[in-house]
């Protein structure tokens, strides 16, 4: 069941699994993506584990708000810093601080996934006291390691769609390209996640405007190595989205933090990899 919290000025959309009294745990998912791509089969293999995990739609995708209206600068003038993007990713992070308060937590165990991580990372270094262990999954520390392959950057900037037929297309040919070379695809699952989140908010729109938050980023370095927070970096060795040097320096970054790559893992969650994943997880949040 979908729940609405009215947070920093938006409504942010949200679903929980588990018992509340167990560890919170906040799911937060990358560029253009809803929370569905956090499976419901892992929230609950998380749940099991003495979880309440709580999964949601950023602003701009999903059933959360969207800034429709909003002008969409051009993304050259704001990589290159002379344009302002519609927001940044302080502000995505602070929807997600705002949700943490909206359910009452006082705190969380925070997964952020690619863009998610870097959400994650601006929300452990803005609000330390409400991030009780990190994980950054397939992410960086900012647009200086981690760049995307020509393959990968052209299969993001693939041109919006005009039906839903057409959007199961596009997923299908882009996670040929970013997902993991290791691990069979499963053409019909991705089919039905694209299918359901054209059903549920198509709105390439808003995906841009993340995409300018994230090109808007500074570098994460100097900040991260002032947490003292445990935490957690997980990488595909085949990530040709964000390379795995974008892992490697958000390792190197966060004092004390431990890294985990897999050989064959690309610019996703393979389901061969989340059992090791939760435990791995779920270790870092019993110890903290």
């Amino acid at each position: 069941m979908t729940s609405r919290a009215a947070v920093n000025g938006i409504e942010i959309a949200y679903e929980t699994f588990g018992r509340p009294g167990d560890r919170p745990l906040l799911l937060i998912m990358g560029l253009g993506s809803q929370m569905i791509l956090w499976d419901e089969e892992l929230c609950e293999m998380f749940a099991a584990r003495g979880h309440h995990v709580v999964r949601f739609d950023n602003r701009d995708v999903g059933l959360s708000t969207h800034l429709d209206g909003t002008p969409v600068p051009d993304l050259a003038a704001v990589a290159a810093g002379t344009a302002a993007p519609p927001y940044t990713l302080e502000d995505m992070a602070e929807d997600a601080a705002g949700l943490i308060d909206a359910l009452g937590w006082d705190s969380a165990h925070v997964v952020g996934a690619s863009m998610g991580g870097m959400i994650a990372q601006v929300l452990a270094i803005a609000h330390p006291g409400k991030v009780r262990t990190l994980t950054s999954i397939m992410s960086t520390t900012g647009p200086n390691v981690g760049q995307p392959t020509e393959a990968a950057m052209g299969a993001l900037m693939r041109p919006p769609v005009q039906d839903r037929e057409a959007a199961v297309e596009s997923a299908l040919a882009v996670w040929s390209v970013i997902g993991s070379p290791g691990y069979p695809m499963d053409p019909e699952k991705i089919a039905r996640t694209a299918a359901l989140a054209y059903d549920r908010a198509y709105d390439p729109a808003g995906s841009t405007r993340q995409l300018l938050a994230i090109f808007a980023a500074e570098d994460r370095t100097q900040a991260l190595g002032r947490l003292s927070i445990p935490a957690l970096v997980i990488h595909g060795e085949a990530d040709p989205l964000v390379q795995l040097s974008g892992g490697k320096a958000t390792a190197e970054a966060i004092p004390g933090a431990r890294l985990i790559t897999f050989p064959g893992m690309g610019h996703d969650l393979p389901r061969p990899l989340w059992e090791r994943i939760v435990d791995e997880v779920s270790a870092l949040t019993a110890a903290a």
